[in-house]
């Protein structure tokens, strides 16, 4: 059988050329430390990586709703405290029992009046704080602005309802509705809906907590206000009123008090989500390192193993450029016919 110099080199320049793509392809396992680097290389793993892939950024995607979902929160919890000690210094320091002797003057009670009406002002202010561009107490609607408090202190309207509704009017049933409203998030948890598409309530996470429902809403058979602001409001009046009653003004007092429970429960509930958040936390940073791992044994190459097969490719390479030069040049044969 003849083999023609002209056959040799067709031989040589195309293995040549495969030396090279595996000298190039082994470079590339080294440089980019991964197996494949094209679907093409390894269509298996490259539809499993794919799907590992997706599953890590909706894990990080998860991460960051939940640190903004956190300081949502942390804006919550400051708020609430801060109405909380509002509460607990007019309950201490400008209690009936604060105002004997001398004290129970109209001056004295008119100054009491005006310091509690400037903490009536903060707790609205304080209901009215805002995380980003979003008011942390207004339920599902979150861009405008939930309370409003009239320059005497005597109105108070949560989305344009009267929060001092009497029980059973339709303000009442549509503020009772209000302070009930949810806002669900994904966390990771499976969001999933029910039959008539609803959310699932153990499958998301809620972050509405409506103001009314920390501060309360509605008056009693007495006319007194369910809710703290406004009661602080009715203390006021009561100290600045030309005969001054202190069995009504402590009726109030004890009333306001036991309203303050109310808002501390709210911060403790905060409190228990908070650890429910830190646990999800650490759940999702667990599946972040797992799905890290997976992605490594798919994608990812020894690099021992890596440098090892380059420096191969690379002898080869040099030994078949070292072979080339001992080819035979044309003889008179490749000219026969």
């Amino acid at each position: 059988m003849r083999i023609s110099t002209n056959a040799i080199i067709r031989n040589y320049k195309s293995n040549l050329a495969a030396s090279i793509a595996n000298l190039n392809k082994s470079r590339d396992h080294v440089m980019t430390q991964r197996s494949f680097n094209r679907v093409a290389e390894d269509p298996a793993s490259a539809a499993r990586a794919s799907q590992l892939h997706r599953k890590y950024y909706k894990n990080l995607d998860n991460l960051s709703t939940l640190s903004d979902v956190q300081s949502r929160q942390d804006g919550q919890e400051d708020s609430l405290m801060q109405i909380s000690n509002a509460m607990k210094t007019i309950s201490s320091d400008y209690n009936i029992q604060a105002m004997s002797g001398d004290k129970q003057t109209p001056e004295t009670r008119a100054t009491f009046a005006a310091a509690i009406r400037q903490f009536q002002k903060s707790m609205a202010l304080s209901l009215n704080s805002t995380y980003e561009d979003t008011f942390l107490f207004a339920g599902s609607d979150g861009k405008n602005p939930p309370f409003v408090l009239s320059e005497d202190g005597k109105s108070l309207t949560y989305r344009g309802i009267n929060v001092d509704a009497a029980p059973g009017s339709q303000d009442y049933k549509d503020l009772a509705r209000l302070s009930d409203e949810t806002l669900y998030v994904d966390l990771g948890m499976g969001l999933s809906l029910d039959g008539v598409d609803r959310v699932v309530p153990s499958s998301a996470f809620n972050i509405s907590l409506p103001g009314i429902k920390a501060t309360g809403f509605g008056k009693d058979a007495d006319g007194m206000s369910d809710n703290v602001i406004l009661l602080a409001g009715q203390l006021a009046d009561t100290l600045e009123a030309d005969n001054f009653d202190s069995e009504t003004f402590g009726k109030l007092m004890n009333k306001f008090k036991n309203l303050g429970t109310n808002v501390l429960n709210e911060v403790t509930n905060l409190g228990v989500k908070s650890e429910f958040l830190t646990t999800t936390k650490d759940r999702l940073d667990n599946n972040d390192i797992s799905l890290q791992e997976q992605m490594l044994k798919v994608e990812g190459m020894d690099p021992a193993a890596a440098i090892t097969d380059y420096m191969w490719n690379q002898y080869a390479y040099n030994a078949a450029l070292k072979v080339g030069t001992s080819i035979l040049s044309p003889s008179f044969i490749d000219f026969m016919k």
